[in-house]
C-alpha cells in the first residue's frame, strides 16, 4: 500500500509516502500534513490506511527542516517556507498518475490543520479540506502560556534570531515539555501526548530552534476563514490546551463553507484509540459527500 515518494519545494527535496488504493481509473488524493514539529510517522499512516480502504489515494509529507525531508538548520519552522511544501506538495498530487487533478483534499492536523485551513483559502482548485484541531491563532495559543514561561521563550527566540544573522549555531527549546518549562508547549497533556503519537516514530527530534516562535505567534488562518473556497471539515477538540477550540469556532463561524464540529476530547486524545476511530469515520463521510471516489 505505501510506496516512498518526494518532491522538490523551492529547491529542496520534501520526503513523502504515497498510499494507492489500486483502484482502476482516476481516484482523488487526499494530501497530509502534520503538526507543529511533527513528522508524517507520527500516526499518519493510520489515517491513510483509513482512507485509502474507503478508495482514496493518499500523500503524506514532510516539511523541509522536518522528518525524513532536507533543509538546514534541523528543527526551523518558517509559516512561509510550510505553505510552499504545502503548495508543491498539491502540486506534485495533481501530476501522478491514477490521481483526478481536480479531485484533491488537504488534510492537516494541528498547525497542520491552520494550513489546510490556509490552503483552502489559497487554492481555489481544491475540492475540499479537513482541519483535525487545528492552530487557528498564535496570539491565542500565545496568551494560553503562562506570562513569565513565554517571556523566556521570547528571550531565547530573540537570541536565536541574532545567532542566525551571524551564521552561528541555533538555539533549540523543546517541542513539548512539563508545564513551566520554556518551551512551545507546556500544558500538563503536551508531553505525554507528544510522546504518545511519536511512540512509533524513530525520526521524531523533540525540538525546535528558538527563533520558530516568531512564526508561531504571528501566524493566524482563522483570521482568513471568510476567504475559504471550498467545503471544510474541522474537529475542534474541547477542552484544547494547544489550540483554543473557542477562538478558532469563533474565526471559522464566518465561513459558510466550514463545517465545525467539536469531539469532548483533549488536543492529543483525538490520535488514539476509540477517539481516533469517531474522527476518521467522520472524516470519510465528509469527504465521500464532498469528493466521491465515483463522481
Amino acid at each position: 500500500m505505501r510506496t516512498n515518494s518526494s518532491f522538490i519545494s523551492e529547491g529542496v527535496r520534501c520526503d513523502a509516502w504515497g498510499f494507492n488504493p489500486g483502484s482502476s481509473g482516476r481516484v482523488p488524493m487526499i494530501v497530509m500534513g502534520h503538526g507543529l514539529g511533527a513528522t508524517k510517522s507520527m500516526r499518519l499512516s493510520a489515517y491513510a490506511e483509513r482512507f485509502v480502504a474507503a478508495g482514496y489515494a493518499c500523500l503524506a509529507f514532510d516539511y523541509r527542516h522536518f522528518g525524513a525531508s532536507e533543509g538546514l538548520p534541523r528543527q526551523l519552522l518558517s509559516v512561509k517556507r510550510q505553505l510552499a511544501d504545502w503548495h508543491a506538495a498539491i502540486a506534485y498530487a495533481r501530476s501522478l498518475p491514477g490521481v483526478d487533478p481536480d479531485r484533491i483534499v488537504a488534510w492537516g492536523t494541528s498547525f497542520g490543520g491552520g494550513h489546510a485551513l490556509s490552503m483552502a483559502e489559497q487554492d481555489r482548485r481544491l475540492a475540499a479540506a479537513i482541519a483535525q484541531c487545528p492552530f487557528t491563532d498564535g496570539v491565542a495559543s500565545a496568551m494560553a502560556v503562562d506570562p513569565i514561561t513565554s517571556a523566556r521563550v521570547t528571550i531565547a527566540a530573540v537570541r536565536d534570531r541574532l545567532r542566525a544573522v551571524r551564521g552561528a549555531k541555533p538555539i533549540y527549546l523543546p517541542n513539548a515539555a512539563e508545564p513551566g518549562t520554556p518551551s512551545f508547549m507546556n500544558a500538563p497533556d503536551a508531553l505525554p501526548g507528544m510522546s504518545a503519537i511519536a511512540a512509533d516514530a524513530p525520526d521524531f527530534d523533540n525540538r525546535l530552534t528558538a527563533r520558530s516562535a516568531f512564526d508561531v505567534m504571528l501566524y493566524g488562518p482563522g483570521r482568513h476563514a471568510k476567504d475559504i473556497g471550498c467545503p471544510v471539515y474541522v474537529a475542534l477538540c474541547d477542552p484544547d490546551t494547544v489550540a483554543p477550540n473557542k477562538t478558532a469556532a469563533r474565526q471559522l463561524a464566518k465561513s459558510p463553507l466550514a463545517e465545525v464540529h467539536t469531539y469532548p476530547v483533549g488536543h492529543f486524545d483525538i490520535y488514539l484509540g476509540q477517539h481516533f476511530e469517531t474522527a476518521v469515520a467522520d472524516y470519510i463521510t465528509f469527504i465521500n459527500k464532498h469528493v466521491p471516489v465515483r463522481p
